[in-house]
């Protein structure tokens, strides 16, 4: 096989807020009660066979289990999320803290939502051909630690930026992107929404970054530009053709929405002294879902940190121009669960189950652990807003599509083999490719080489396939790799092999790239 490089609802204070509350408690119970009974389960196996007493708790928490619905265990992943309007800066040279890195549990996903990257014409045309400097700063951050850039969308200033644990990777499918303009009439994409939709480990989660309208007096337009770009968006899945087809939806970005009626000092009193709950009523889109039903899908938790726009750069100082901008909220971080039947009220808490169903075999819990601002970098007028959810999910599955090992020993001094094998069916196609990947990769694209799979036919499910790599492809130096398998229908890699060995070959010796080593030394 020749290799090429190329890229191939109404709040209500009556009783049914209570009940609603109620049920939702009753049902988030529930799901926990699964999990500690699934716990108990496994823990009873490991008892002696011969324990009457053991046997006869197990068949017990069995059926407690099975009348609780007999949902399985579930898994926890961690998700980061950032917001932040650059205002055409450059990026810091450090981002660590933004990402906070070394937080435990350690995170699964980021996901980065950018507003007014430089998009001057020359920059924008530049950064179409080779990353921009924001992806690549994160890219730089994130590689050393185990993660790959999923895919990202941009549009003009807007730029929305996924990334996932290598491990995750075959579990994270069916990946499309999309963009809305809203603005000048639509015709013009300063202002709008990116979107990502993909399946993670098959429950469908889509992520919507905003930069809507500005100034005091437009609230109504942004929830007219956000309700336009719901339901104008589509995607090319049948079960998820819209945003809020999705079983849960983030919805961030530079919302814009501004505190009305307060005058600046009465502002600045309240957040120097550290009583924003005096601010919260008045904030625009809090205002805003009390009349829109739409708005009321989407939960947010307390605005218990700064107001993020507008500060003299490089300081915590709100504006001191001429303008003297008043302080806002005006970057958000909310999410939406699919409900099952019309929106019921708002829970009072910050913990969402994508499932009212008891028939539903796969629940998918969302909770927000932090919600605040990082007011440590200043190359903007807003702060980043930073926050942080736990997934609890039933996976619907565990296995990659397609398996793919390395053969032998492989170096640049002989061609190598390599096989792979599809595990379940799927839409496979021989547009698909298998990259060799140096451990610490950034993208998909981000190969050493890589060969496209067997051109004949579509391979049978276990059916083993050998490719033959030539060793004129291999890098000459070795290291440490691992093989990938991407699906260009599911825009994802769907199957890694395990690390591996590239041995240094003889020819770096003749080509000059490393020293001879005579008699073990240098």
């Amino acid at each position: 096989m020749d290799f090429f490089r190329h890229s191939p609802r109404l709040r209500s204070d009556s009783m049914s807020s209570s009940a609603s509350q109620s049920s939702r408690t009753s049902q988030r119970s529930k799901v926990f009660l699964r999990q500690r009974l699934t716990h108990l389960l496994t823990c009873i196996e490991d008892m002696s066979s011969d324990d009457e007493a053991g046997e006869e708790v197990s068949r017990t928490l069995d059926e407690a289990f099975h009348l609780c619905g007999g949902y399985g265990p579930t898994d926890a992943f961690r998700l980061h999320m950032v917001t932040w309007n650059v205002a055409t800066a450059e990026p810091p040279e450090d981002v660590t803290s933004l990402m906070q890195l070394d937080v435990q549990p350690p995170t699964d996903i980021y996901v980065i939502g950018l507003q007014e990257v430089n998009a001057t014409p020359v920059r924008f045309i530049s950064d179409l051909l080779v990353e921009d400097s924001w992806s690549h700063v994160f890219m730089d951050t994130l590689a050393p630690r185990g993660f790959v850039k999923v895919t990202s969308v941009r549009m003009q200033g807007l730029l929305l930026l996924i990334f996932a644990k290598q491990m995750h990777l075959p579990f994270i499918r069916n990946i499309q992107t999309t963009y809305t303009r809203t603005g000048i009439f639509g015709y013009w994409g300063n202002k709008g929404g990116v979107s990502v939709r993909f399946s993670f480990y098959g429950h469908m989660v889509c992520f919507l970054n905003c930069h809507l309208a500005a100034h005091m007096n437009y609230a109504l337009q942004r929830v007219d530009e956000v309700e336009h770009i719901l339901e104008k968006q589509d995607f090319d899945i049948a079960d998820t053709p819209h945003v809020r087809d999705h079983k849960v939806v983030f919805w961030f970005g530079d919302l814009n929405f501004r505190i009305a009626d307060h005058g600046l000092h009465f502002l600045r009193s309240s957040i120097n002294s550290e009583r924003l709950n005096l601010l919260w009523s008045k904030d625009q889109l809090t205002m805003m879902k009390k009349n829109e039903p739409f708005l009321q899908e989407f939960e947010e938790g307390p605005l218990n940190f700064k107001p993020t726009y507008k500060f003299d750069r490089n300081s915590d100082t709100y504006d001191t121009s001429g303008k003297k901008r008043k302080p806002a909220w005006t970057d958000r971080i909310l999410w939406r669960i699919k409900p099952k039947a019309l929106p019921s009220e708002d829970d009072d808490d910050n913990a969402s189950i994508a499932t009212l169903d008891e028939s539903d075999e796969y629940p998918f819990m969302v909770t927000q652990d932090k919600y605040t601002c990082d007011m440590s970098y200043g190359v903007s007028d807003h702060k980043p807003v930073i926050a942080t959810f736990s997934l609890e999910l039933k996976k619907c599955y565990d296995t990659p599509l397609v398996h793919v090992s390395p053969l032998g020993v492989w170096s640049a001094d002989h061609d190598a083999l390599l096989t792979y094998t599809i595990q379940e069916d799927f839409m496979s196609s021989t547009w698909d490719w298998i990259g060799l990947y140096k451990v610490g990769f950034k993208s998909a694209s981000d190969y050493e080489t890589f060969a496209w799979v067997r051109e004949e036919e579509l391979p049978e499910i276990n059916e083993v396939i050998q490719i033959s790599v030539d060793k004129d492809e291999i890098p000459l130096l070795g290291g440490h790799f691992v093989l990938g398998y991407y699906s260009t229908n599911m825009q994802s890699i769907v199957g890694f092999s395990a690390n591996f060995q590239i041995l240094e070959s003889k020819r770096a010796v003749m080509e000059g790239l490393v020293p001879e080593n005579i008699n073990g030394l240098n």
